[in-house]
C-alpha cells in the first residue's frame, strides 16, 4: 500500500522545521541560509621564553591540545612536527563524544575528563566555547592557563615557538606580506568555504558557497602553475601549513559529505601535485587518517547523515597513489 500524497507532504515539512532547529545548533546561519562561523573569541598566543622552557620538567611544559578530525587543530599538529616540538611542548589528543557534543579526555588531565573542565580550570570565561586546538600552560602547583585557541594564531606562535634547534621559519619576514593575502583567500573561501557549501540551508547559499570555493581554488590552481611548488614559491610557509588540512580532507569528507563536487579535485593538477608534495614531507602523513576523518564527520554531523551510516573508503595514502 502506499502512503497518500498528504502524508509525505506533511512528513517532509515536519522533518524540515526539526532539521532547521538542528541546524540552529549545529550551524548558525543568516536570513538567507548561509553559514555564518561564529567569530573567534580566541585570546592572543603567546609562547613562554626560552629561559623558561628550559627550566621546565617535561610535565611542566605546555599542552597542546588536539582532535584529530578538526582541520584547524590539524594545521598545529603540523606545527608540532614540522618544527619537532615533542621535547618543548606536550601532545594531548581529544577524542569526540559524539552523544554529549564533547571533547573527550582519556585518561584524564588534572581530574577533567574533557575538554570545557579543562576551559573551566583554566578560569576560561563562560561564554568561550571550549573548542581545539587549545594550548594550555599547566603551572605546576598552581591554576593552569589558556594560551590560545584559535588556530591561525597558534600556528604562528609555534612557528617562533622557543627551541635549542634550528627549524625552517615558516613565516619569514620577507614573505609576511603575501602569507597574510593568502591567508585572506584561503581562510574565508576555502578552510571555511568548504563549511559554507556542507552548512548551506538552501539551493541558493549552496550555489553561492560552491561558487565561491571554486573560484578560490582556481586562484590557487593559477598560481601554483606559475610560482609553485608552494602558494609563496620556493618554500613552504605558512600560507601552506594552513591550506592542506582542508585540502587532504577533500575526497574523504568534503566532496561526498559537504557537497564540495562542482569539479572533480582531479581537474586541478597543479593543487594536486602541491598536496602530493606537502604529504610526503617528513611526519606529515601520521597526521592523517581518512578512516577517522569519516567516522567522526559521518558519525557527529547527525544533520547532514541521519542514518549515521559511516561510508567505506580508501585511505588517504591509496588516494595519493590514485590521483
Amino acid at each position: 500500500m502506499s502512503i497518500p500524497p498528504v502524508i509525505v507532504s506533511s512528513a517532509k515539512k515536519a522533518w524540515r522545521w526539526q532539521w532547521n532547529q538542528l541546524m540552529n545548533g549545529l550551524a548558525p546561519a543568516d536570513q538567507d541560509g548561509n553559514y555564518c562561523r561564529k567569530e573567534s573569541q580566541a585570546k592572543e598566543a603567546k609562547p613562554p621564553s626560552k629561559i623558561d622552557l628550559l627550566n621546565r620538567n617535561s610535565e611542566e611544559l605546555p599542552i597542546l591540545i588536539i582532535g584529530r578530525s578538526c582541520p584547524w587543530a590539524h594545521r598545529t599538529w603540523l606545527l608540532y612536527e614540522l618544527k619537532n616540538l615533542k621535547n618543548k611542548l606536550n601532545l594531548l589528543i581529544a577524542e569526540p563524544d559524539y552523544e554529549a557534543g564533547l571533547w573527550k579526555i582519556k585518561p584524564n588531565w588534572m581530574g577533567c575528563e574533557n575538554l570545557l573542565e579543562i576551559y573551566k580550570l583554566c578560569g576560561s570565561e563562560p561564554a568561550l566555547r571550549a573548542t581545539v586546538p587549545a594550548l594550555i600552560d599547566p603551572k605546576i602547583n598552581k591554576k593552569p592557563i589558556l594560551l590560545g585557541n584559535e588556530s591561525a594564531q597558534l600556528v604562528e606562535a609555534l612557528n617562533i615557538w622557543p627551541t635549542q634547534d634550528e627549524y625552517p621559519d615558516f613565516f619569514p619576514s620577507d614573505l609576511r606580506e603575501e602569507i597574510n593575502k593568502w591567508q585572506d583567500i584561503i581562510q574565508e573561501s576555502v578552510n571555511n568555504g568548504v563549511y559554507k557549501c556542507g552548512f548551506a540551508r538552501n539551493q541558493s547559499s549552496y550555489e553561492k558557497a560552491s561558487e565561491e570555493l571554486f573560484n578560490a581554488l582556481n586562484i590557487l590552481e593559477k598560481s601554483l602553475s606559475s610560482k609553485g611548488p608552494w602558494l609563496c614559491g620556493e618554500k613552504i610557509t605558512l600560507a601552506d601549513i594552513r591550506l592542506f588540512p582542508t585540502m587532504i580532507r577533500w575526497e574523504s569528507i568534503y566532496a561526498p559529505l559537504f557537497g564540495c563536487s562542482q569539479k572533480p579535485l582531479v581537474s586541478f593538477p597543479n593543487i594536486v601535485n602541491w598536496i602530493k608534495n606537502f604529504y610526503s614531507i617528513p611526519n606529515v602523513s601520521s597526521t592523517c587518517n581518512a578512516k577517522n576523518w569519516r567516522n567522526d564527520y559521518f558519525g557527529a554531523l547527525f544533520p547532514l547523515n541521519p542514518n549515521n551510516v559511516v561510508p567505506r573508503g580508501p585511505t588517504i595514502k591509496e588516494i595519493i597513489n590514485n590521483f
